[in-house]
C-alpha cells in the first residue's frame, strides 16, 4: 500500500490533473480526479498507470502490465452526485466486507485521513487513521472544484465513517 501511495505522490505535481480521493481494494482501485480536459484525464491516468506498474512490479518481484483495462470513468456534475461518490469511495472497504463491522474506523487504505469532511464525532478515528506508520505519505492533491471543495456539503451532511454505501 505504500508503494501505491508513493506512486500517487508522485502525480501530485501535475497542474493539468489531481488525485483527489482514493480507496485502494484487493483487486481494483476507486479514485475521484479533477482534470482540466479529456486530455488531462488521460495523461494523467497513463502517467499514474505506470507508477502503479513499475510500484507493484518492484514490490513483487515480477514484470509486465499491471493494469488489465483501461479506467472507467463518469462525469460528476452535481453536488448529490459528488458526495455520493465521495462516500462510495472514502467508505468502500464498508462495503466489500462480509458481515457488518463491529467497530467504526477510518480505511487506512483510502484518503479518508486527509478528508477534511467526516462529521466532527469522528475527529478521534482520523487522528487515529493519521498516525498509522510509515503511511504518512500525502498521496491526494487540494481539490480545485466547487463541487469538491463545497458543493458537495449542499447534498447533505458531513460524512459519517460508520455509514456503509450502497445501504438504506
Amino acid at each position: 500500500m505504500r508503494e501505491v501511495e508513493r506512486s500517487f505522490a508522485c502525480v501530485l505535481e501535475r497542474k493539468d490533473f489531481r488525485l483527489v480521493h482514493y480507496s485502494i481494494q484487493s483487486n481494483h482501485l476507486h479514485l475521484i480526479v479533477e482534470a482540466n480536459d479529456a486530455r488531462a484525464l488521460g495523461r494523467g491516468m497513463n502517467a499514474l498507470g505506470a507508477r502503479l506498474a513499475r510500484a507493484v512490479n518492484r514490490v513483487f518481484g515480477r514484470k509486465g502490465r499491471v493494469l488489465l483495462d483501461r479506467f472507467h470513468h463518469v462525469v460528476l456534475r452535481t453536488p448529490t452526485q459528488v458526495r455520493n461518490a465521495m462516500r462510495y469511495v472514502l467508505l468502500n472497504a464498508r462495503r466489500h466486507l462480509k458481515t457488518k463491522p463491529r467497530t467504526t474506523r477510518i480505511d487506512p487504505a483510502s484518503s479518508g485521513r486527509w478528508f477534511e469532511g467526516w462529521r466532527r464525532s469522528a475527529g478521534g478515528l482520523v487522528a487515529q487513521a493519521r498516525e498509522r506508520p510509515g503511511g504518512n505519505v500525502m498521496a491526494i492533491a487540494s481539490p480545485h472544484t466547487w463541487l469538491l471543495t463545497e458543493g458537495w456539503r449542499r447534498a447533505g451532511p458531513c460524512l459519517d465513517p460508520a455509514e456503509t454505501p450502497g445501504t438504506a
